[in-house]
């Protein structure tokens, strides 16, 4: 869409449209950011975890590397994030992993302390 036809609909449409838009755009932005800082965190932290336990190294070694490494998933999940079409797009792509991950965590450190 280009911008003159995107100006055009802007100016057409009523006052309360306009606000009713501008609200929606606003409560994306603000889902989005909750979806980078907070799932963005939760994947980077279950990411450690799980590459801590499977990194060929010391333990030592494998927490290091994995801590160094989450913050590049993080930085990748809020890249990624920013750049989806829709906010729930974004928080299922952060979720799902998220989530698989935490399973996989969870059974590694349930498997590690018996």
């Amino acid at each position: 869409m280009n911008l003159y036809i995107k100006a055009k609909t802007l100016l057409s449409a009523s006052p309360t449209q306009t606000k009713k838009s501008e609200w929606v755009f606003r409560l994306s932005v603000l889902s989005r950011v909750a979806a980078a800082a907070l799932g963005g965190y939760a994947l980077a932290l279950v990411a450690s975890i799980v590459l801590a336990h499977f990194l060929p190294s010391s333990r030592s070694d494998g927490v290091l590397w994995g801590t160094q490494l989450s913050f590049v998933i993080y930085a990748c999940a809020v890249i990624w994030v920013f750049s989806t079409r829709t906010a729930f797009r974004a928080w299922v792509g952060i979720l799902l992993p998220t989530l698989v991950l935490g399973f996989l965590a969870g059974w590694l450190t349930r498997e590690v302390s018996l």
